[in-house]
């Protein structure tokens, strides 16, 4: 997975200025930059935020991974499905976008 993407999430967390699971998320889109979906999300799940996610114009990045990757890849010892973003900038969201493109 990228660099880019795991040092963001690690500062996110570590800042805390981020979101994390399924249930918060969901809970606090509008306050978020982008979020990140591992692979492990269940399809209703998925849907539902990718609509509202849509909505209100937040970018999403598809984590090529599990959660239990995913919580790794934050620097935890948990399985993580879903991390959003709050503080974030636009050229770090771009950079991330392109790169989870390119993968």
């Amino acid at each position: 997975m990228n660099k880019l993407l795991e040092k963001t999430l690690k500062t996110g967390i570590k800042e805390n200025k981020c979101t994390i699971g399924t249930k918060q998320v969901l809970g606090s889109l509008k306050n978020s930059k982008t979020i990140v979906i591992s692979e492990s999300v269940q399809k209703n799940i998925l849907n539902k935020i990718k609509l509202d996610a849509k909505k209100i114009k937040i970018p999403m990045v598809q984590f090529k991974g599990t959660s239990v990757a995913l919580g790794k890849l934050c620097g935890l010892q948990f399985r993580v499905s879903i991390v959003s973003l709050n503080s974030i900038s636009d050229s770090t969201i771009k950079s991330i976008l392109k790169e989870a493109e390119d993968e």
